[in-house]
């Protein structure tokens, strides 16, 4: 990925942070015919590994997992908040001109092996793990334990674990740094009283790089 050094992540754990708050991954890998390409949820496990592990699940009738071997490069691109920059909202519209509209975005790229994973205790504690990330803010979180334990056990049969530990991460915030600061400001502005909440974080990013 080309990364510009003013659009860098400076801190390593902002990258982790992004994997925890946009759980949905687009995983590539190589398979037989070309690239592989499957959108998954993912839970971080940040104890396993210097930068922790990937883990998910495909159903046992998605053929990527009989592709994956020992050298079977893999990444796994998460997307944070994103929205469309307009020109018009830079005071240097009308003072000179001379802008252009962009696209702001924060994305990381997790690269690593992944390896198939059959084990129903493994299953079973990922299936916790990744319904817990994504129930605990909840009134009344579901639990794997809620459901009928034959019911369960069928659908552990129908996956099978994916499990990716992170070799390498590659972090991008793209955040008006590179632009002039009246019309970062201007950015920020708009951004606020933009439509949408995904909008509105990438604001909330513009205005945290003013200050870092």
């Amino acid at each position: 990925m080309y990364v510009r050094p003013e659009h860098q992540f400076t801190d390593p754990a902002a990258a982790l942070n992004l994997i925890d708050a946009h759980a949905l991954g687009t995983w590539v890998c190589h398979g037989q015919d070309g690239l592989v390409i499957n959108h998954l949820p993912f839970w971080w496990d940040r104890h396993k590994g210097p930068n922790g592990t990937l883990v998910g699940h495909v159903a046992r009738a998605n053929p990527v997992w009989r592709t994956l071997g020992a050298a079977t490069a893999s990444v796994v691109v998460f997307q944070g908040p994103q929205a469309y920059i307009t020109p018009g909202w830079y005071p240097g519209k009308t003072q000179h001109g001379k802008v252009v509209p962009t696209w702001n975005y924060a994305v990381v790229h997790a690269h690593g092996v992944a390896r198939a994973v059959h084990e129903a205790d493994w299953k079973r504690v990922m299936l916790e793990r990744l319904s817990h990330a994504q129930e605990a803010a909840q009134d009344q979180p579901w639990r794997v334990s809620d459901a009928p334990v034959d019911y369960i056990d069928g659908m552990l049969r129908a996956i099978v674990g994916i499990e990716i530990p992170i070799d390498r991460l590659e972090g991008k915030l793209k955040a008006s740094q590179d632009e002039d600061l009246p019309d970062r400001l201007g950015t920020v502005s708009g951004l606020g009283t933009a439509a949408t909440d995904t909008e509105r974080a990438m604001g909330y990013l513009v205005a945290a790089a003013l200050k870092g």
